[in-house]
C-alpha cells in the first residue's frame, strides 16, 4: 500500500513538472495587428489617428514643442528614427501595453494632445 502512494505521488509530480515546462517553454508568437486594431486601440486610448503627412507638417512647424515617442524596440530605434523621438521600447502584445500603461501616460502626460502616427 505503502509502495502504490509513492508510485502514485511520484507520478503525479512527473505530471506537473513536465506540465510546467511545457507550458514555460511554448513561444508565444504575437499576431499581426490589423488596421481595425489599430483604430480600436486608438479610440480605446483617447488618441486620435494622424497620417505622417500631417506629422510632418507639425514636426517641420512646432520641432521643439512636439513630443515623438517611438514604441519600436531598442535595437531597431537605433538603426533609425525621426530626429528627437524618445525611445519607449513595448513589445506588440497587449500584455505588454497594459503593463507599461502607466509609464506611458507619465511620459505623455494629462494635457498633451494624444496621437498615434501609423507608419
Amino acid at each position: 500500500m505503502k509502495n502504490i502512494r509513492v508510485t502514485v505521488l511520484a507520478v503525479l509530480a512527473m505530471t506537473a513538472t513536465v506540465g510546467a515546462l511545457w507550458l514555460t517553454n511554448n513561444s508565444v508568437t504575437p499576431r499581426e495587428a490589423t488596421w481595425a486594431d489599430v483604430v480600436a486601440e486608438a479610440q480605446s486610448g483617447g488618441y486620435r489617428l494622424i497620417s505622417t503627412d500631417e506629422l510632418w507638417q507639425r514636426y517641420s512647424r512646432h520641432r521643439k514643442s512636439l513630443l515623438l515617442v517611438d514604441s519600436r524596440q531598442e535595437w531597431e530605434y537605433r538603426t533609425g528614427h525621426i530626429r528627437g523621438a524618445v525611445n519607449f521600447p513595448m513589445e506588440p502584445t497587449w500584455l505588454s501595453r497594459w503593463r507599461k500603461k502607466g509609464e506611458l501616460e507619465t511620459l505623455l502626460g494629462k494635457d498633451r494632445d494624444r496621437f498615434i502616427v501609423f507608419y
